[in-house]
């Protein structure tokens, strides 16, 4: 059982990996992955390349599912608490450090919301709309990422105790985060710095760029 756990904790792994992004624009679009940058963000890179907002939308579609996959294949085996929480983040971190594009890959936020809707959808409902007024106020894709990600996680925190769930989903919430957090490390530089892209337009202009 331990054998079949790390080989199914491995191919979760190797299927976040596979960053929707890259596979979008390199399916057929006639742009090259390098013209992306390193690392991926749905929205601002494809604004970037010029390939518009329903090529972004497809996108996080595709990894929000992989989120739903990792974890929700778990809760229908039954494969226990502790399994699913591992299962949703080997996804994020797939995602985030793909083998298939050198180990750089998105920030983890289409796979984590993907994992919360499988696990606790009220929490991911309640960071979605976060996301989108945030996105729209401040037109930067990584200000919106982060205060979601902590409004879902606070979600997240509610239901644990509401549905009465096991407390390793606390635990979930708080690494789930912190790891989404720790995929923004440049975002966040940029924005103390005040130098962060805008989705739609350039980098902002001093820190009380809004």
């Amino acid at each position: 059982v331990r054998v079949d756990r790390r080989l199914g904790g491995s191919l979760i792994y190797e299927f976040g990996a596979y960053n929707a992004l890259a596979l979008v624009v390199l399916g057929g679009i006639g742009v090259q992955q390098a013209s992306v940058g390193g690392d991926y963000s749905t929205t601002q890179d494809f604004a970037e390349v010029g390939l518009g907002l329903r090529w972004a939308v497809l996108a996080g579609l595709l990894d929000v599912g992989k989120g739903v996959v990792a974890a929700g294949l778990p809760i229908l085996l039954h494969a226990g608490d502790a399994v699913v929480i591992l299962a949703a983040l080997a996804a994020v971190v797939g995602h985030s450090r793909s083998p298939f594009i050198h180990f750089a890959g998105g920030r983890g936020v289409s796979p984590g919301i993907g994992g919360l809707l499988a696990i606790a959808w009220p929490a991911a409902l309640v960071g979605l709309p976060v996301f989108v007024v945030v996105l729209a106020a401040t037109h930067i894709s990584s200000i919106a990422s982060l205060t979601a990600s902590l409004v879902a996680a606070v979600g997240m925190v509610v239901v644990t105790f509401v549905w009465q769930l096991s407390p390793l989903y606390l635990a979930y919430a708080v690494a789930g985060t912190g790891l989404i957090w720790y995929f923004h490390a440049d975002n966040i530089r940029r924005l103390l710095a005040g130098e962060e892209r805008r989705f739609g337009g350039g980098p902002g202009r001093g820190p009380s760029a809004a």
